[in-house]
């Protein structure tokens, strides 16, 4: 099973914040940043960190996808 944070770009696109914006208010590094943008696996830290930012929970970030690795 793989990640995917497709959910978190389209949120940012609808609440008008870019990556840049995100990383300053969730305080979360451009490291973390550069490994959501490649789907890999962050710590569950970050992703809490952005919940809190994005007033959201964190089903409305990211999906698990079955069938890939």
């Amino acid at each position: 099973m793989a990640v995917s944070y497709n959910r978190l770009w389209k949120l940012l696109i609808d609440k008008k914040i870019n990556k840049t914006q995100l990383c300053r208010q969730a305080k979360i590094s451009t490291n973390a940043m550069a490994k959501l943008g490649k789907n890999e696996d962050v710590r569950v830290e970050v992703l809490v960190k952005i919940c809190t930012a994005l007033n959201c929970r964190i089903e409305d970030i990211m999906e698990i996808v079955p069938g890939k690795i």
